[in-house]
């Protein structure tokens, strides 16, 4: 039939609008991000979806592992955190995100720094200083945040369990300032000012899969490699609460296709991240199967439609 210029229902689009759907995320240093989710950035990005990063601090404590740029750390020249803007930047680039920003802009919130406690999980050190994110009023903090959601209307935002995955204190924080900014976001008696009120529709925590960290260490210890992931009990797997078991998980993300560009944003993180690592190590043993798959634990929203494995294939999965 030929088209009437006419005849509304004959209009055929000459562009497909890219889907609707935005998601944001939460973290607290440079790193975390593509540590945690990756894959699911990239995955996204690729298909068109909004993906925001907001990061709370600029990671000026983080250790660098790069010798050459000791003179960076926090008790010598100080300028790590600037330098980890740029890798961010890289990493984002690998990842095909161009919406990343700083919470409050860079350098409002310092890095809390963290200590080894002997249960085997992260705590605040024993001197904080004043202007660390560990140190932030809440209720700031958040309305920063919320002004971000109200501009960006997020669908979904991921961020960190209550025990910030290992319990580092700038994670714990990270998780209450979403938290927090997700609710007052939707209030419309908050803040007016910040912008018109926005829902979030769904909520996830990302986490880590018990049994496959199980499989995975048996594997490697059935090969004779005793370091890799040498703090996790394979009988267990549970040092951490970011490491659940399968019946806790609410989403998994297939983003295999996607690991070689997180492997990509892992490397721009250089200072932070070892090319020999763990992460590394079971790239090259695991393959794709190794960075591709990311979990989430749903804490608000309804559960959409699963796979036959009986998770969420998409965080927008109902939406």
């Amino acid at each position: 039939m030929a088209h009437r210029p006419d005849c509304d229902a004959c209009t055929v689009p000459t562009t497909v609008k890219p889907m609707d759907q935005r998601l944001m995320l939460v973290h607290a240093h440079p790193d975390d991000e593509t540590i945690n989710q990756g894959a699911t950035m990239a995955k996204y990005s690729a298909e068109g979806r909004g993906v925001t990063l907001v990061t709370c601090t600029l990671g000026e404590e983080g250790e660098v592992l790069v010798p050459s740029l000791s003179h960076l750390a926090s008790d010598k020249d100080d300028a790590l955190g600037e330098h980890r803007i740029g890798e961010l930047t890289d990493a984002m680039k690998e990842l095909g995100v161009t919406d990343f920003r700083f919470l409050g802009g860079p350098g409002r919130f310092r890095d809390s720094g963290m200590e080894w406690h002997a249960g085997g999980h992260a705590v605040p050190k024993e001197q904080v200083r004043d202007d660390t994110f560990w140190k932030a009023d809440l209720l700031e903090a958040s309305a920063l945040l919320v002004e971000i959601i109200r501009e960006v209307r997020p669908q979904v935002l991921v961020t960190y369990d209550e025990f910030g995955g290992y319990g580092h204190p700038d994670h714990i924080q990270a998780h209450r300032v979403a938290t927090y900014a997700a609710s007052l976001a939707a209030a419309p008696g908050f803040r007016s000012d910040l912008g018109d009120p926005w829902d979030i529709a769904k909520v996830y925590w990302g986490c880590m899969s018990a049994s496959r960290l199980r499989e995975a260490i048996r594997q490697l210890r059935a090969q004779g490699d005793t370091e890799t992931l040498s703090f996790i009990d394979p009988d267990s797997a549970t040092v951490w609460p970011i490491i659940v078991e399968d019946e806790n998980i609410g989403a998994r993300i297939d983003g295999r296709e996607f690991a070689a560009q997180k492997a990509a944003a892992l490397r721009a993180h250089r200072t932070q991240i070892e090319p020999d690592g763990d992460f590394f190590k079971m790239n090259d043993i695991f393959g794709e199967d190794a960075m591709g798959w990311e979990f989430y634990r749903l804490v608000k929203g309804d559960k959409g439609p699963v796979g036959e494995d009986g998770f969420e294939e998409d965080l927008f999965a109902g939406l």
